[in-house]
């Protein structure tokens, strides 16, 4: 084994194994040796394999049963399909194209759909060899159902596990945190206040790299969207109040800024409440009124000191910011709930997925994929190609139980040409090992059935639980042991079935390296360079048309209308870069460089790039009039930023150096006191989005740029997910996840901070 499984791990398997064994030997046995039925005993037997085995589904024992259920339909449309193409290789070849792409590429629409490709494959590949025999469908129909009714029964019933918390409850738990951190820091001197570990604990515990692979939002339906979005709003309110919390001068010595972090206390508390209960959200009204109120709030009297005042809203912009983050956390889990279906009041820009039907959502994630530089298409393509090619090649020569090429295809290609040859290699050691016990076996035993029917059900507890343990090496050894003793019982078989196991699982190999060597071999370490610096790019424009529209211009609908449609490319790059970077972290590096680009810095910037377009631009300009010289400021910074974006895009070796262009000095004193805060705003935006382009370089330029220490700064540096270590597997788990949206109108939405 590469390593040794912990305890909690080995129970899982052990527990999956017996689940998927009773309910494959309760299907196989009555079929064999009571109704002497062998396709129904085929199909019954391999149905709670492919769909507990091979398609290891996560989740509750009720949400296990109901996946299992619900794939029994489609199971029983490609087992259909398969045997009416089974009359020729040239139509089997076509079926297998098709439905490799189709299932492949669908599965983007989420985990649930992916956890369960494998299997689904399986049933077509079962039905699509020789022999041509139409008169058997009824049988192997039949056993895709006993198999799917028993394994949904097991999954039920025997050996429950513990319910484990969801992303729901993480959360809520989270929340909770948050909420108590708030009141605490309305309160100055307050003991209560938790620490700044606790925070960070809880901003971890939400990554999607800490939830089971079938438990994580990452689907294109409007709940998955909204808990994707909602958990990574919650770890930037955790984040953004340890940074409050770490001020020389608490926030809530300032009156308006205490009332606001006590609004967000409770707004936080009863969308936790909300989360855990059967009853509603309670929505973002109260929040959102106070959010209101305090923006309206006029700075403090007087104008003796317009450092002090500078200070002051720059104190308040940070807390602004928590609350932003609270009152998209609330929003999106209102839509999680199924409670809200719009989102009044607030950018609808940023909950464009509210509104569209499943359907579209759908549509939107799976357009939005038909690139050829999305990793989604290649590897809808690249398994495709390998099955139909193994097919071919199966039929070609005629190969005896030649399903098993491409099912070593299925199991053992990977989306790289170095780890499909590392995995083609461990699993060549484990077949032959297989091989020469099930022949040793085959040998001794002859045609004794009742040795193979007693050896059956602890081979296959052994084979499912150290198989998904051990790697490929004791999958294909402990699987080779599983199909020689069951076949062995469904007609006479001699020692050379062992011999054509290795035979098709080395052609399998053979054909799944040849496509990982010529369909893109590198997989997504081929593409990440260039979707992040597209990515780069999209976002680089955006910047100073949102500091424009932030500086409240007397033309708010023209602007704001050009933010949107730029940043529309910015969302459709942000999306592609996502998928890129979370297929990424599942490839094998064992050369990469530790000074190279910090690619979850880069999405963290396309992130807090878009956020800034949702949140800036006012509708309604405050009373006075924007200084030119401060306009022409704002300009000027921003062209900076971007530039240096530009820049940041060629990855140049160390990184780009982005230095925030400070406020002149006696500028804050020239503004009118109702639009210093529209000011302030960009400026700190523009401080956040420097701070990211210099992480972008890696370890040596991770350092934040200019770091503001005044009193009721933002630590520019704090306010970076990627500054807690984000760890991003599935999907990128700390931003806001959007592929294509629509209807982006502004309409009725008041000014908003960053």
């Amino acid at each position: 084994m590469p390593e040794r499984p912990s305890l909690p791990a080995f129970l899982e398997a052990a527990r999956r194994a017996v689940r998927v064994t009773l309910a494959a030997a309760a299907g196989f046995y009555p079929a064999v040796y009571v109704l002497d039925l062998p396709s129904a005993a085929l199909y019954a037997l391999f149905t709670p394999i492919a769909l507990g085995v091979l398609s290891p589904l996560s989740g509750s024992a009720a949400e296990r049963a109901q996946a299992v259920l619900c794939a029994l339909p489609a199971a029983a449309a490609l087992t259909a399909l398969g045997t009416a193409l089974a009359v020729g290789t040239a139509p089997a070849v076509a079926g297998m194209l098709l439905i490799g792409f189709v299932l492949t590429f669908g599965s983007a629409c989420g985990p649930r759909i992916a956890g369960v490709t494998p299997g689904l494959q399986l049933f077509y590949i079962l039905a699509c060899f020789p022999p041509y025999a139409p008169g058997t469908l009824p049988q192997r129909l039949a056993g895709v159902a006993i198999g799917c009714v028993l394994l949904a029964l097991c999954e039920r019933l025997v050996l429950p596990e513990p319910r484990a918390p969801t992303y729901r409850d993480r959360i809520a738990d989270a929340l909770g945190l948050a909420a108590r951190t708030a009141s605490a820091l309305a309160r100055p001197g307050d003991r209560t206040l938790p620490p700044l570990r606790d925070l960070r604990a809880a901003g971890r515990s939400l990554r999607l790299s800490r939830m089971p692979a079938g438990g994580r939002p990452t689907g294109a339906g409007r709940s998955d969207r909204a808990l994707a979005q909602a958990g990574a709003a919650t770890r930037r309110l955790l984040l953004q109040l340890g940074t409050l919390a770490g001020q020389p001068v608490p926030p809530g010595c300032d009156g308006p800024s205490r009332t606001l972090l006590q609004g967000i206390g409770s707004c936080c508390t009863a969308t936790a409440d909300a989360l855990r209960g059967p009853r509603g959200a309670s929505g973002t009204g109260l929040l959102l009124e106070m959010t209101d109120e305090f923006l309206r709030t006029p700075g403090p009297a007087g104008r003796q000191d317009a450092t002090a005042l500078h200070q002051v809203l720059r104190g308040r912009t940070a807390v602004l910011i928590a609350a932003i983050a609270a009152l998209t956390a609330s929003a999106a889990a209102a839509l999680a709930r199924g409670d809200a279906r719009r989102m009044p009041g607030l950018p609808r820009g940023q909950f464009w997925y509210a509104e569209p039907s499943q359907a579209r959502l759908w549509a939107v994630r799976l357009t939005g994929n038909l690139t050829p530089r999305s990793v989604v298409l290649q590897n809808a393509v690249r398994t495709a190609l390998g099955l139909a090619v193994a097919r071919l090649v199966a039929g070609s020569f005629e190969l005896t139980h030649g399903f098993w090429v491409l099912l070593a295809v299925l199991t053992l290609a990977r989306t790289t040409a170095v780890a499909t040859w590392s995995v083609v290699r461990s699993a060549a050691v484990g077949t032959m090992a297989g091989a020469t016990l099930a022949g040793l076996l085959l040998i001794e035993a002859g045609g004794a059935t009742e040795i193979y029917a007693a050896l059956l059900v602890p081979v296959m507890v052994v084979a499912f639980t150290l198989g998904p343990l051990g790697g490929p090496a004791w999958a294909q050894a402990t699987f080779t042991l599983v199909v020689s003793t069951a076949f062995a019982q469904l007609a006479p078989v001699t020692w050379q079935l062992a011999e054509v196991r290795v035979i098709d699982v080395l052609a399998g190999s053979a054909v799944g390296l040849l496509c990982g060597l010529l369909a893109w071999p590198a997989g997504a370490r081929a593409e990440i360079r260039a979707g992040m610096a597209e990515l780069l790019r999209s976002a680089a424009p955006l910047v100073p048309l949102t500091a424009a529209a932030g500086c409240a211009p007397r033309d708010p609908g023209v602007r704001q209308r050009t933010v949107e449609e730029t940043a529309r490319a910015v969302r459709h790059r942000l999306h592609t870069a996502e998928a890129v970077y979370a297929q990424y972290r599942t490839e094998p590096a064992p050369r990469r460089a530790e000074d190279g680009p910090d690619w979850p810095a880069i999405l963290n910037y396309g992130s807090r790039v878009l956020l800034g377009a949702q949140w800036l631009p006012v509708e309604h300009a405050p009373p006075g009039e924007m200084p030119a010289e401060a306009r022409e400021w704002a300009r000027h910074a921003a062209r900076r930023i971007a530039a240096a974006t530009a820049r940041a895009a060629d990855f140049p070796p160390g990184g780009v150096r982005a230095r925030p262009e400070p406020l002149p000095a006696g500028l804050a004193e020239a503004v009118p006191v109702a639009m210093l805060p529209c000011l302030v705003r960009v400026e700190v935006w523009l401080e956040h989005l420097a701070a990211d382009l210099t992480a972008v370089g890696g370890a040596d330029a991770g350092r934040p740029a200019l770091p503001d220490r005044r009193p009721g700064a933002s630590d520019a540096s704090g306010a970076s997910d990627a500054s807690d270590g984000a760890d991003h597997q599935g999907r990128p788990d700390d931003l806001d996840h959007q592929d294509h949206p629509h209807h982006r109108s502004r309409r009725g939405r008041p000014s908003r901070p960053p």
